[in-house]
């Protein structure tokens, strides 16, 4: 009995695709495969380059979303100081690749300070800060400069309030925000997904 209710649910799926000619052969009608690994098949498929982990609709085209990405550089300042050490580079770059690779995108660098000193000093900081970053990505990496915004925010928005050394350090960070008109992939949710802490 189960060997004929397993036989009985292949024939039933396989109906849709395929027919039995007056011969007894089968005759497949529709291309099974699925060519791209993005779940659909191809006879239902009409978007062939859709980018790998993009969430997809029925018909294996990706959806896309506006830009609007939000990170925190890890770059480490020493105290009441805007000077970015070369090690840290890279962590610029990063921006300025992505911002190469959708053109019509801007970024927003945030400046910010841990909580020693005068406010007013510590907000002319987490601007040069914000500055130094801007620079970079205009000298260095030829990003143009109406692309660039930079904000420094003093002391106002700490990561880390506990007063330790290590919060003080914390708290000394640039934050990069690209939004534009460009769109990018809506990748999807998988088990490695992790929700960022929006500040």
């Amino acid at each position: 009995m189960k060997t004929f209710i397993t036989l009985l649910a292949i024939t039933l799926l396989s109906a849709c695709s395929s027919i039995v000619t007056m011969d007894g052969n089968t005759t497949q009608l529709q291309d099974l495969n699925d060519l791209d690994k993005d779940g659909v098949i191809v006879a239902r498929e009409r978007c062939n380059d859709t980018l790998m982990g993009a969430t997809i609709d029925n018909y294996g085209c990706g959806k896309v979303k506006p830009i609007h990405e939000r990170s925190e550089l890890k770059i480490l300042f020493a105290n009441d100081s805007h000077y970015i050490d070369p090690m840290y580079y890279e962590q610029v770059e990063v921006i300025a690749i992505f911002m190469n690779e959708f053109p019509n995108t801007n970024v927003t660098i945030e400046g910010h300070c841990s909580k020693t000193g005068s406010y007013d000093h510590n907000l002319a900081l987490s601007q040069n800060r914000a500055d130094a970053v801007t620079s970079l990505l205009s000298e260095q990496y030829s990003i143009a400069s109406d692309r660039l915004t930079a904000i420094g925010y003093s002391y106002d928005r700490p990561v880390d309030e506990s007063g330790t050394d290590m919060a003080q350090t914390r708290n000394r960070r640039v934050i990069a925000e690209v939004t534009g008109e460009d769109t990018t992939a809506d990748m999807k949710w998988h088990i490695y997904t992790v929700d960022e802490e929006v500040e």
